[in-house]
């Protein structure tokens, strides 16, 4: 199979790897001349996962044209925010035959839109994919076993993408429910800023295990109220990566939770968001304004704005979790 990743982020670089498995001829594209001149000298991807080489039959490339034309699957790999810019950019080379699938997690933060729907709509293709799921990339990069979720309503290319990354090591789990994947894969990023704000005050295990098992109810009830499958929690996308990203350091946005927790000054704060892509930060904005167009009452998003973006005190955090009804 011949497969495309758009994007070289640290994701991107470990997805190409486990893709590798399978399939011997792929291609990443990249933005950055310095990446290309870096991977032609020594073979490596400069400052994305340390120590770790890239297969030599992967390819990269700056052109859209050469990672698209003839491939049978593009990965999308960018951030949300930059996933409308990429469906520009390969459009004029995309095929009605092709397969998209989107890795990014989050919601669109002008239009609040699901990014399969911007895809949809920009690219003219129901060959649509979301993947998603519990799956740190290092962790995925030194191949340990992960999980993830594939959700399309085209089931040809769901089976498709399952053929095309599925191994020793990873495990896919078939859905067709792509708003509930992605309501998952989006909102377990700002839960995360939460359970790392009560690590960063110094609440125990116990007090982020309560933030999560709240957290559970609020995702599976919002999942119905936008159209998805409440059930769409307990899958890999749902349970399995809110566990992940809620419980360890290596999570950007626990980290930055925990920054925040910690009573870190708006500088610091700021200078944190300069320096790391903190996409629940990102999705927090998104979801925020979601929930008060569609006039869904989602109080822990509320509560957890309040404090990223006003500068309210995260102990109200803890008060707020023993007052919910």
């Amino acid at each position: 199979m011949k497969i495309s990743l758009i994007g070289t982020g640290v994701y991107g670089v470990a997805m190409a790897m486990m893709l590798n498995k399978n399939n011997k001829d792929i291609i990443m594209w990249t933005e950055s001349e310095e990446k290309m001149e870096q991977y032609k000298k020594d073979g490596r991807i400069k400052d994305i996962i340390p120590g770790v080489e890239c297969p030599k039959n992967i390819k990269l490339t700056t052109s859209y044209e050469e990672a698209v034309k003839d491939r049978d699957i593009i990965f999308i790999m960018s951030t949300a925010h930059f996933v409308g810019n990429v469906c520009d950019g390969i459009k004029p080379y995309l095929s009605s035959d092709q397969v998209v699938c989107i890795a990014s997690k989050g919601i669109e933060n002008n239009s609040c839109e699901f990014l399969s729907n911007i895809a949809k709509e920009k690219l003219k293709t129901k060959k649509i994919c979301i993947i998603s799921g519990g799956s740190f990339a290092i962790d995925m990069a030194n191949n340990n076993p992960v999980a993830l979720t594939i959700a399309s309503h085209s089931k040809p290319s769901r089976k498709l993408v399952k053929k095309a990354l599925q191994s020793d090591t990873v495990k896919l789990r078939e859905s067709s429910d792509v708003i509930g994947v992605q309501i998952c894969g989006s909102i377990k990023n700002v839960i995360a800023l939460a359970a790392g704000m009560l690590d960063g005050m110094g609440y125990p295990e116990s007090t982020q295990c309560f933030l999560i098992t709240e957290s559970i109810h609020d995702i599976k009830w919002l999942i119905g109220a936008l159209g998805g499958r409440p059930r769409t929690i307990l899958s890999y996308a749902g349970v399995g990566d809110l566990l992940l990203t809620c419980t360890s350091i290596k999570s950007r946005n626990f980290s930055f939770g925990k920054v925040v927790g910690s009573g870190a000054t708006k500088k610091e704060k700021e200078e944190y968001l300069k320096n790391t892509t903190v996409e629940g930060y990102y999705t927090l904005q998104s979801i925020y304004k979601l929930v008060k167009r569609r006039k869904i009452k989602m109080p822990v998003v509320n509560l957890i704005y309040d404090i990223i973006m006003n500068d309210k005190d995260p102990h109200l955090l803890a008060e707020f979790l023993i007052n919910k009804e």
